[in-house]
């Protein structure tokens, strides 16, 4: 008689067979290409009919960055590494603090180079990462897992309920699914794939469909967070010379200034954009540019608006 894991496997829609793709294998390689792209041109639907649930999982962190608290996800596998890769850009996009934004994978730091598989099946050790970071109510808590039955994914999130801090569910499977798993998260996000090219290998769609929600929480709660100015990212760090020259680009095409003012005006604000933007636009030295921003919550239009006293 098969166990309980094979039949809770066995029903998994990411695990049943395509038939759009059933004779892959005998396929030219234009063809395989060809059956590729038509499952993932899926993917962008199945997210928008999530946009509802996407929204209050970005209200629910922005509350939580505006009180202090960190956004954490947590994954085994593929959908660990990408919210490792989500939380590791943000800092050199919006000028965040590392911890802000974490990612914790089943396996630790060695999981997010070679597949370390036996460590998803430890919600024990999903507990231990939670009390590791020593998770608060300020905190929002995020947990990424194709099929949502992921034990270690599962044993975090029980954690972080118990701990009170804003709890956030993304699977590819169906709200009635996770439903039926009892895993109870503040707001649960499922883009319904349906099954892989390759059945079970959900690297694919299903990790498409993650990084496209992981992109819009971190990117609209920075948006609310007024880290842009417009649809630019102004809060960058000039930590390379690819960025250093990116920075002196934004001022230029945002004021009008020519390249050798760019430098000056990075020079005096000590490398931050926004300062830069403010003391342009608002013709004020830098003190007065840093205490518009703070007035203003950081956002640059505010800041510029703001009467000289």
């Amino acid at each position: 008689m098969p166990n309980k894991l094979f039949t809770e496997i066995a029903g998994l829609r990411t695990e049943q067979i395509n038939p759009a793709t059933k004779n892959i294998d005998t396929a030219s390689t234009r063809e395989i290409l060809e059956l590729i792209n038509n499952e993932d041109s899926k993917v962008h639907s199945a997210v928008r009919d999530q946009i509802h649930y996407i929204e209050k999982a970005v209200n629910g962190i922005t509350e939580r960055f505006r009180l202090g608290g960190r956004l954490i996800y947590v994954g085994a596998g593929t959908s660990g590494r990408l919210g490792i890769v989500d939380a590791s850009e943000c800092p050199p996009t919006f000028g965040t603090a590392p911890e802000m934004v974490q990612g914790i994978i089943a396996g630790g730091k060695e999981a997010v180079f070679r597949s370390q598989e036996g460590a998803e099946d430890s919600p024990e050790q999903g507990v231990e990462e939670i009390q590791k970071l020593n998770v608060q109510r300020i905190d929002a808590v995020c947990g990424i897992a194709a099929s949502g039955r992921t034990p270690f994914v599962r044993g975090a999130m029980e954690e972080a309920r118990r701990s009170g801090a804003f709890t956030v569910m993304i699977s590819t499977s169906t709200h009635e699914h996770i439903e039926s798993l009892g895993i109870n998260a503040d707001v649960v996000i499922c883009p319904h794939v349906g099954p892989e090219v390759i059945a079970g290998s959900t690297r694919m769609k299903s990790g498409t469909a993650q990084k496209l929600v992981l992109n819009m929480l971190t990117t609209a709660s920075m948006i609310k967070l007024g880290k842009t100015f417009g649809n630019v990212m102004v809060d960058l760090q000039m930590t390379n010379a690819k960025l250093k020259e990116r920075s002196k680009r934004i001022l230029m095409e945002l004021t009008g200034i020519d390249y050798e003012d760019s430098e000056k005006y990075l020079t005096e604000s000590e490398g931050h954009v926004k300062t830069a933007l403010v003391m342009i636009f608002a013709e004020v030295d830098k003190a007065e540019a840093v205490e518009r921003l703070k007035k203003a919550g950081g956002f640059v239009k505010k800041a510029i608006q703001i009467e000289d006293k």
